[in-house]
């Protein structure tokens, strides 16, 4: 698709403009999205999922001086990364970069997975009957561990009543 602004490069923008409901798409070339007053353009030619979670790692919150220095000094034992270079480029230097860094991970993937750290998927409904019935027993299972360890056994029998349902595929 071609600029249509000036017909000559490639278009690599293109973005709706919506005014009072009516709908305006613009195809634009580098170029001329720079030159647009309606557009504002990254000089670095876009926007990458890399920078994406080197934003959500560097979420504002207020951080002691003592953590920061920890950040600095924080290396991968494997790669060699710190902390500090793996928010700069969103990218992990090996699978175990992944374990060194977890503790600073784990509030993003609460803010990215809506409050849990384990993304679970989506299973289609046609076809994970099974699945969408393991998963219903495997987090009943947790809770009903919760309900022994607090002692709560009435509230932990009817889980287990219905695991047990569950189970037999009633």
């Amino acid at each position: 698709m071609e600029c249509q602004n000036c017909h000559l490069r490639p278009a690599t923008l293109h973005f709706t403009k919506i005014v009072n409901g009516t709908k305006h798409e613009y195809h634009l070339c580098d170029q001329c999205a720079q030159n647009n007053e309606e557009v504002m353009v990254a000089t670095s030619g876009g926007f990458s999922i890399q920078q994406l979670l080197s934003g959500l790692l560097n979420f504002e919150q207020p951080m002691e001086e003592a953590r920061r220095e920890t950040n600095r000094t924080l290396k991968c034992p494997k790669c060699g990364l710190t902390y500090n270079e793996f928010v700069k480029i969103g990218k992990f230097g090996c699978k175990e970069c992944y374990h060194t860094f977890n503790d600073r991970l784990n509030p993003v993937f609460r803010k990215i997975h809506g409050g849990n750290t384990v993304h679970k998927g989506k299973v289609p409904h046609r076809m994970g009957k099974d699945i969408n019935i393991k998963r219903q027993v495997q987090d009943l299972k947790v809770k009903l561990q919760k309900l022994v360890e607090e002692e709560k056994f009435e509230k932990a029998a009817e889980i287990r009543d219905k695991i047990k349902g569950l189970e037999k595929g009633e």
